[in-house]
């Protein structure tokens, strides 16, 4: 496995842990989207986790997160499906 390592100001997708039975954005099951994103990066925490930086709709969540959920990004239009996060 390779080491992932972000720099400040570079953005990342955030995985969504999947539970059986529970909608996530209004979808349910196989459907709901995996990542979600793109968010900046603050700063980095420790040797493996990062800050992150969540719009207000998940002001309610910790936004420090391992490494092994995030995946990075590179900007293209089409890698991104907007859905609104209630």
């Amino acid at each position: 496995r390779r080491s992932l390592e972000f720099q400040p100001g570079d953005h990342v997708f955030l995985k969504v842990s999947p539970a059986r039975g529970v909608r996530r954005f209004a979808i349910k099951g196989k459907l709901s989207p995996r990542f979600i994103g793109p968010f900046e990066i603050l700063d980095r925490v420790g040797k493996v986790s990062y800050r992150l930086a969540l719009p207000p709709q998940l002001s309610h969540v910790n936004n420090v997160f391992h490494v092994s959920l995030l995946r990075g990004y590179k900007y293209h239009l089409l890698y991104v499906i907007s859905y609104p996060l209630h």
